[in-house]
């Protein structure tokens, strides 16, 4: 080909590859075995001219290059690079990465409750501890050149997204920012807001899957394409599916069915059930083999319950399931007791170790928060290795961990939210098949969704065809960010730098249509007023009178209304079985007997609940031998007994013999009865003196008389009702403008009653609020501040402390928790009486928890578990007690742990600091006490 270039061509050609081999990115593609994707070489040139990057692209594409290049300019320019990860397991396993490719000596690792050599030039660490560091100006940040952000699109999380927010707000200017997202559909929203937060950044979005993803659905004994093959970008859904789904759909045949007047015939029916006989949803083990079978395997099955992930494990061992040779169930046998031999016997025995053995030494393992973080990182680990080749996870193991299979399988396109079963969104779905199809190994990836009744294909072709979801901020502000931002920028620059997050970024984005439209609409209103000027004097008084007077007449025809609703209601709370009445409207209108009054429970003299149930419901039978329930809507005027009747005790409401001989008796008792007409009073308006005042001032208006008076009154509407449109639409701006910096100044507010501020200066309070991160960071302020934690031992402290970090997974009507006794249970008790008055608080300075914002109830839940494991109870007797999974009870006390090192720096800093010392000496201890057995040897993290 460099035959047919000129020498010039050749000479700049020439030219241009020296150029490229002089390049530190030219040094860093030696180190990789394989070719790098332009997204990631556009990227990692932008990087090394110095721009700040973003770069959305589908899981498992290879986007990590670009933050490892990174950490390759940091080295090579001898600056530092922080790695950051939304959760500790991905901060293990980067660290991992790292140190085998640069060395130990370089690489540290920080999450929370684990350092490893923190001053390295390369440390990998969890955002939230970034962000600490970042507050407490932290010696660490001196000579940092890079950071980067991995699974950056976590900032839509509702719990933790604020914390990235925060860091790239409060990160230094000379500080490189390399954010890595999934695919989201406002990548270039995101990117202009870096550009304005960060200075020059460039934003590269990849949609190309590296391994093509393959779309099936398993019913039956068959697995069927998702999409016909076929030309275009546009994919049909397979019409087998849609058929499957219709006939599923249809109503079961019956003999007695008719068709065009004739019975259906036996063989219609026959053929019918063979049909149906091919759908159904296929077992877990059965799903296993059909993959097995068709070089589908290693896959990972989505089931969202933990329980039903160690299930479809047992399932599969019953069923007699084995996907390892002799050799790999001997490498398995002899990595998992290499990885498990610090855990004393009588702990494996709790933590079902031989159970769990079993299945890995067969190829199947569940992964899931519940198991012990060990045991994850060794399944983990099996599966990369291809000795475990079938998993069945919860969503966790989506976020990031880089476990990626042949093929990935959902059960179900329903989920858990935590408050309600909600189908899977395109963006959940896209993470979750985004598993399937391994780089370099596989040549297509398969995503297989099971069969299920009620199944739809045509839901599942658009959560499989919506490839992206759009990124919304989470960020709110904190008690602890207002006194580490005011102490460090002073109140009026903190508002500023909150004014410049992605969340009122976008709100700011939002008001721009908006403001066009006010812009339009006022210019409409100058062409309106003009349109409705007299010559006779000021139209737009005159409307101004009209109107007054409209809305006085609707005022008082609304009034009147009600007290009518009112009245009817209270005459119908009067009514008892037996009484006959009339029923004035409605489609049953006529002579009838009241069977119940129907009064909603729990109403009676008038107290709430009655607005609710929208008033008495009486249940009548008609004079025609109905049994109805009637309703308000029935009785537009008040009703009375005309007459009263027996009710039989035998009368059976859905017997008709019962009906017809009461309604019978009915009409011989009351049928002559005429009822009384009920009169109208007279309108309120007649008497009102308002409205004789207005209709006097329009008599005398000089506009009354004019000819054109109904033409220039239409105009005037039309500008009052365009006015009103255009006042609601400026309300909706300024709700949205300032939503940060207001929310702040309310917290501000707050902390000032408090005396954690005084304007600009942070107070004694609120340097000690500075240190405690966290949700309930205020409550642990006061417990401290008030010295309730005083006197308390080590154990007792973890007991109270674990109620701030602690949240039950069950519903809110569980039983009480078991509390330990003594000065444990008092100073829980006192922290619930703190928290109280902090809600009453929040409430008066207008503070919501349902915006995220302020502090929720402490869980006393966790307080028994961590008393007895800090008291020095075996594993076995305290996993019993707590009915929790090891997993979950290693990563609660974890947390506690986590706070109890915020509340041992914090506490000195407690006014009168004697007290302050014991808490702070007892916190040291207590995590010692509890950073022992299983949440001592849970891997690195």
């Amino acid at each position: 080909m460099t035959e047919d270039l000129s020498p010039a061509e050749r000479y700049a050609a020439a030219r241009k590859r020296a150029a490229e081999q002089a390049t530190a990115l030219a040094d860093f593609r030696e180190m990789y075995d394989f070719g790098l994707d332009p997204f990631q070489i556009e990227a990692c040139q932008a990087l090394e001219t110095g721009k700040g990057v973003l770069v959305a692209a589908p899981t498992g594409s290879g986007k990590t290059i670009v933050g490892e290049f990174a950490v390759h300019l940091a080295l090579q320019q001898g600056k530092k690079c922080f790695y950051t990860t939304p959760i500790k397991a991905l901060s293990n396993q980067k660290y991992a990465d790292l140190a085998k490719r640069y060395g130990a000596d370089k690489v540290g690792l920080l999450t929370g409750d684990n350092s490893v050599n923190a001053d390295a030039p390369v440390v990998v660490m969890t955002t939230e501890v970034l962000r600490n560091m970042l507050y407490a100006g932290s010696q660490t940040l001196l000579g940092l050149g890079y950071v980067v952000m991995d699974e950056v699109h976590y900032l839509s999380d509702r719990f933790r997204g604020a914390v990235w927010e925060e860091v790239i707000i409060h990160l230094p200017e000379s500080v490189t920012l390399v954010s890595l997202s999934a695919t989201v559909s406002n990548a270039e929203e995101f990117g202009d807001w870096l550009d304005t937060v960060r200075g020059d950044t460039e934003v590269i979005v990849s949609e190309h899957r590296p391994v093509p993803l393959f779309q099936h659905v398993l019913a039956g004994r068959r697995m069927y394409d998702l999409f016909e093959e076929g030309e275009g970008r546009k994919k049909a859904v397979n019409p087998d599916l849609t058929r499957m789904a219709r006939m599923e759909a249809s109503r079961s045949y019956n003999p007695r069915d008719r068709r065009k007047g004739k019975m259906v015939r036996e063989a219609d029916r026959e053929r019918e059930r063979r049909q149906r006989s091919r759908i159904w949803t296929p077992g877990r083990p059965e799903v296993i083999e059909r993959l097995d079978s068709e070089g589908l395997l290693p896959a990972i099955t989505f089931i969202f319950s933990r329980a039903a992930c160690e299930a479809a494990v047992q399932q599969c061992l019953y069923a007699g399931l084995r996907l390892n040779d002799e050799e790999a169930r001997a490498r398995v046998r002899e990595i998992v007791e290499e990885r498990t031999a610090a855990i004393p016997d009588e702990d494996l025995h709790v933590l079902g170790y031989f159970e769990w053995l079993e299945g890995l030494e067969r190829g199947i393992a569940a992964h899931h928060a519940g198991m012990l973080p060990t045991f994850k990182e060794v399944v983990e680990e099996l599966f990369v290795r291809g000795l475990v080749k079938a998993v069945f996870a919860t969503e966790t193991l989506a976020l990031g961990i880089n476990m990626p299979a042949r093929s990935v399988i959902l059960e179900k396109l329903v989920k858990w939210n935590g408050e309600q079963h909600a189908d899977i969104t395109p963006g959940e779905y896209t993470q979750l098949t985004g598993r399937a199809g391994r780089r370099g190994i596989d040549v297509e990836g398969h995503a297989v969704v099971l069969w299920q009744r009620g199944f739809s294909p045509e839901h599942l072709a658009g959560l499989a065809g919506t490839r992206t979801y759009p990124l919304r901020s989470s960020f709110k502000p904190s008690y602890n960010m207002a006194v580490n931002l005011v102490e460090q920028f002073g109140r009026h620059r903190s508002r500023e730098l909150l004014e410049t997050s992605f969340a009122q970024f976008q709100a700011d984005k939002s008001v721009v249509g908006i403001s066009r439209q006010v812009q339009r609409n006022e210019e409409g209103l100058d062409g309106y007023k003009a349109s409705m000027t007299c010559h006779l004097g000021d139209f737009e008084e005159y409307a101004r009178l009209r109107r007054e007077l409209k809305d006085r007449e609707t005022d008082l025809a609304k009034q009147g209304a009600a007290q009518r609703r009112a009245a009817a209601a209270a005459a119908l709370e009067k009514l008892k079985p037996g009484d006959v009445i009339h029923v004035p409207s409605g489609k049953f209108a006529g002579l009838a007997l009241v069977l119940d009054p129907g009064i909603p429970a729990g109403r009676s003299n008038g107290h709430r609940g009655f607005e609710q149930h929208d008033g008495p419901r009486p249940l009548v039978l008609t004079a025609e031998r109905q049994v109805k329930r009637l309703a308000s809507i029935d009785f537009p005027v008040p009703v009375e007994a005309l007459e009263r009747m027996r009710i039989p005790k035998s009368f059976n409401a859905r017997s008709p013999q019962s009906r017809r001989d009461l309604a019978s008796a009915l009409r011989t008792k009351a049928g002559h009865i005429v009822p009384d007409r009920h009169r109208k009073n007279r309108a309120a308006a007649a008497d009102d003196r308002e409205i004789t005042r207005l209709r006097a001032e329009l008599r005398a208006h000089p506009c009354h008389g004019c000819d054109e008076r109904e033409d220039h009154a239409r105009w005037a509407e039309r500008y009052y009702r365009l006015r009103r449109d255009t006042q609601q639409l400026e309300r909706r701006i300024e709700g949205r403008t300032n939503t940060i910096a207001r929310t702040f100044d309310r917290i501000v507010a707050l902390l000032t009653e408090m005396d954690y501020l005084r304007g600009d200066e942070v107070t004694q309070n609120g340097r000690r609020l500075a240190r405690l991160y966290g949700e309930l960071d205020l409550l642990a302020s006061e417990c401290l501040r008030d010295g309730i934690w005083e006197g308390l031992s080590p154990a007792e402290l973890a007991a109270c402390v674990s109620a701030l970090v602690f949240e039950a997974r069950a519903a809110d009507d569980a039983l009480a928790p078991k509390l330990p006794s003594g000065k444990a249970k008092a100073a829980l008790g006192e922290m619930v009486r703190i928290w109280g008055r902090l809600d009453a608080l929040e409430e008066e300075f207008k503070i919501s928890q349902t915006e995220g914002v302020g502090q929720r109830e402490p869980d006393l839940g966790f307080a028994w578990a961590a008393h007895q494991w800090a008291s020095g109870k075996g594993l076995d007797e305290v996993l019993r007690e707590a009915d929790m999974p090891a997993g979950d009870f290693v990563r609660w006390c974890k947390q506690v742990i986590d706070v109890l090192g915020q509340i041992s720096a914090a506490a000195p800093a407690v006014s009168g600091a004697g007290g302050g010392d014991t808490v702070a000496k007892n916190a040291r201890k207590a995590v010692d006490a509890l950073r022992r057995g299983v949440v001592a040897y849970s891997s690195v993290g």
